[in-house]
């Protein structure tokens, strides 16, 4: 007798991908030594908050890494 399949979680009620907000990546992901991508000027812990922060907090995390961009606060581009 054969086991029954494991039964999948159920999907969220929404996606986190959200088009009104795009991910800054640009596929260049190699941190600096305070951990700041050098593509995006991310933190690393705003990269793993990424994927499940709200439209409001992206536009934050977006803010900040382009003051980080335009203050050369992130290692050397």
């Amino acid at each position: 007798m054969t086991q029954p399949a494991a039964a999948r979680p159920p999907k969220p009620l929404y996606s986190n991908v959200s088009p009104a907000v795009s991910s800054p990546c640009i596929s260049l992901c190699r941190l600096d030594e305070e951990k700041v991508c050098r593509g995006c000027f991310r933190h690393v812990e705003d990269i793993r908050e990424w994927r499940s922060a709200d439209d409001e907090r992206r536009r934050v995390i977006c803010a900040q890494a382009l003051q980080r961009k335009q203050s050369g606060t992130a290692g050397g581009l």
